[in-house]
């Protein structure tokens, strides 16, 4: 194996730690946070834990960086976390995480039009594999659906796409490091969910020791650290290699719930998991950029053209 590919492979695995983090979101949330406040809980999510990379880092957008931090934190913290968690409020979690498994198709397509990365057949197929493998682990025959709910499951997934292409497309300002970068996207979308949380949610409750855990957990482990992670890989990995990873947040979540909640894992869920770990991996596979085209030598001149110049 060269370096570089050794040095692919170790960045892989580093990102891969974020979406493996995510998967704790739903245990904690069930069991240390007030019931029913998603837009708060999206709001102390992100808005303490931008601020204070803010003020580690002590650098501010400047110029563009100004609207571009704006626009990628509203995609991928301000719209996707109250996205995420009207979804996971109004459906079964099953039926959530599937369609939260849906982003790496939404971002095949987002990378086409954004970054002229040309879908394989093996990305689109590693899609609907991890979409099947994730539906075999999370989904019950009982389930119920409801519109609201798939809509913001789809919006959700569909906005973190985004967010994530889009981060590829922009980069980052020269100088300015993925923390930075971090505190910039976190405290735009927390400050974006501000009004929102207020007029729909009213003042926060009184907080218990409890819930102060929780939600210092979610902010520090869960999104500072979590997306601090995220924004390195893409940096560095292919936009929609990234998104496939996302793949591995549901895993998580039914492994810490066996491990930590008592609940149970059929051999079904089994085959499901490894079903969609491997979309996982062959979505790891490098995209087709277009070819650039070939730059054609002038034409040499001829004597008798410079005679006739």
């Amino acid at each position: 194996m060269s370096s570089t590919a050794g040095g692919a492979s170790g960045t892989v695995a580093f990102t891969a730690l974020t979406p493996i983090v995510w998967g704790s979101t739903y245990a904690v949330t069930t069991e240390f946070l007030p019931p029913d406040r998603p837009l708060l809980t999206a709001l102390l999510r992100a808005l303490p834990a931008g601020l204070a990379l803010l003020a580690i880092t002590r650098v501010l957008p400047r110029g563009a960086w100004i609207w571009r931090s704006a626009i990628l934190g509203a995609l991928n913290i301000g719209a996707f976390f109250p996205l995420l968690f009207l979804a996971a409020y109004r459906l079964p979690g099953g039926v959530a995480a599937v369609l939260g498994a849906v982003g790496p198709l939404f971002a095949l397509a987002f990378a086409a039009t954004l970054l002229s990365e040309r879908p394989t057949g093996r990305k689109v197929l590693a899609g609907f594999t991890g979409v099947l493998g994730v539906s075999l682990v999370v989904l019950r025959a009982d389930v119920t659906l409801d519109t609201v709910g798939i809509v913001a499951g789809l919006a959700g997934a569909a906005s973190m796409a985004a967010g994530t292409v889009l981060t590829k497309r922009w980069g980052r300002p020269d100088g300015v490091g993925a923390l930075t970068f971090t505190g910039w996207q976190l405290t735009g979308g927390g400050l974006l969910l501000v009004p929102v949380a207020l007029l729909v949610e009213g003042a926060p409750p009184a907080l218990d020791g409890r819930a102060i855990t929780g939600y210092l957990y979610l902010g520090v482990i869960g999104t500072a650290l979590a997306y601090w992670v995220w924004f390195r890989g893409i940096s560095r990995l292919p936009a929609t290699s990234v998104a496939f990873l996302a793949l591995l947040s549901p895993l998580s979540a039914a492994v810490i719930g066996w491990a930590a909640l008592g609940q149970a894992l059929t051999p079904l869920q089994l085959l499901g998991m490894a079903i969609a770990f491997g979309g996982t991996l062959l979505g790891q596979a490098p995209a087709k950029t277009p070819p650039s085209p070939a730059v054609q030598p002038p034409p040499a001149r001829t004597p008798s053209a410079d005679l006739a110049a």
